[in-house]
């Protein structure tokens, strides 16, 4: 197999190892690194800092991410991962008693953290969706709606299995129900091609520490428009505030109709994570988003195929099964694998990782996540110690 660009180069030298775990962490590309260290810099020089920077680099990391996902730059707020924003959502939905929220079994625990205290504090309902074959599809959600289902939270793509769900069926069918959708893009944002309107959510959370490459504690929050809009007020980030370009004046008086200059955003900057504009987090997020835009969501979705489709038509069927969906339409950027036990499993990823060959165990199974970085060889030299 062969492949036009070698984006090697773009990273620093793995020195002997085999890195096939983008899934759990991206590493930072060269450009992210430098932008970092000019960052740092700053920090060390602050009399070298413009007050503009402040406002700047959230710009600047709010249009590449609406550039990347199909997005208006004032539905996306900027948060320390998944968590953040899953906390943002969760606390602007008014909820009442008796509201149910769908999960399906086995999701990530962020979202089960996120929802499991409304059933506590608010008496909200937490249901978990069991689906009828091995990977959650959309009808699976869709059979246990009820007239009290507020809420479809669920991952697009899984993380212990790479099943890819269809979100564009689910939500055509959510529509006009009152029932919101709410997807996780942790695990297939910056691989594959994503248009937010196309695939018809209502929110959406990312952490972007995984496929976008940034640095761990960078993610981001998207929400339509018009859910913001009528969402109530609530506490926010000072300088999201519409007077955030003055805010050096400290104007706290109303106006003459009992206004006050420091008003919510209107967009989902309102869950814009406090000191936003973090100089490390955003020249490297940044930097790392820009490579991605460069070489291509549908890029590292063709280059990962091809090298999983290798792997999947070379796999020992004697020792070892795939754990995702056998077709790559129905699975994100990466797939999974499992030994014949869960205990032959982890004996495999301990032997994997005495070769320097580095997957993520998951669900007693092995992820398997490369990305432009990787190549054939790498593949050749994963499939040895499996076939050993």
């Amino acid at each position: 197999m062969t492949f036009v660009t070698d984006y090697r180069s773009e990273f620093f030298d793995f020195e002997d190892v085999t890195y096939l775990a983008a899934a759990a962490q991206g590493p930072l590309p060269r450009a992210a690194f430098k932008a970092l260290e000019a960052a740092l810099e700053l920090k060390r020089h602050p009399y070298r800092i413009e007050e503009s920077l402040y406002l700047e680099f959230p710009a600047r990391v709010r249009g590449l991410l609406a550039q990347l996902i199909g997005a208006s730059p004032d539905e996306i707020g900027i948060t320390t991962g998944a968590s953040a924003g899953f906390a943002g959502i969760a606390s602007a939905i008014d909820w009442k008693p008796g509201d149910e929220i769908l999960l399906s079994r086995g999701e990530f625990p962020a979202q089960l953290c996120t929802w499991q205290p409304l059933a506590a504090s608010r008496g909200v309902v937490l249901r978990f969706v069991t689906p009828r074959g091995r990977f959650p599809r959309a009808q699976d959600y869709l059979d246990a709606l009820t007239p009290r289902t507020r809420l479809v939270s669920a991952s697009l793509v899984r993380f212990d299995d790479g099943s890819l769900l269809d979100a564009p069926v689910l939500a055509a069918d959510l529509a006009g129900s009152g029932c919101r959708l709410l997807l996780d893009l942790t695990q297939i944002c910056g691989a594959a091609p994503l248009d937010m309107r196309s695939l018809g959510a209502d929110f959406a959370v990312c952490a972007a520490y995984k496929w976008l490459l940034g640095p761990y504690g960078t993610g981001f929050v998207w929400a339509r428009r018009e859910h913001t809009e009528a969402m109530a007020p609530a506490p926010f980030y000072w300088m999201t505030a519409s007077s955030e370009k003055h805010f050096h004046e400290l104007d706290f008086d109303p106006d003459a109709a009992g206004n006050f200059s420091w008003r919510s955003p209107s967009g989902a900057a309102r869950w814009d994570v406090a000191e936003t504009a973090s100089f490390f987090h955003l020249a490297a997020f940044a930097a790392s988003l820009e490579f991605v835009l460069r070489a291509g969501p549908a890029t590292v979705l063709e280059h990962n195929r091809t090298l999983l489709g290798a792997l999947v038509d070379r796999l020992p069927a004697d020792r070892c099964v795939l754990a995702s969906p056998g077709d790559p339409a129905q699975r994100g950027p990466y797939l999974c694998i499992a030994a014949r036990t869960p205990e032959a499993t982890t004996h495999l990823y301990g032997r994997l990782r005495e070769q320097k060959i580095y997957v993520s165990l998951r669900n007693h199974a092995l992820r398997i996540a490369p990305y432009l970085y990787n190549t054939a060889e790498d593949i050749d030299r994963l499939l040895r110690v499996i076939t050993i």
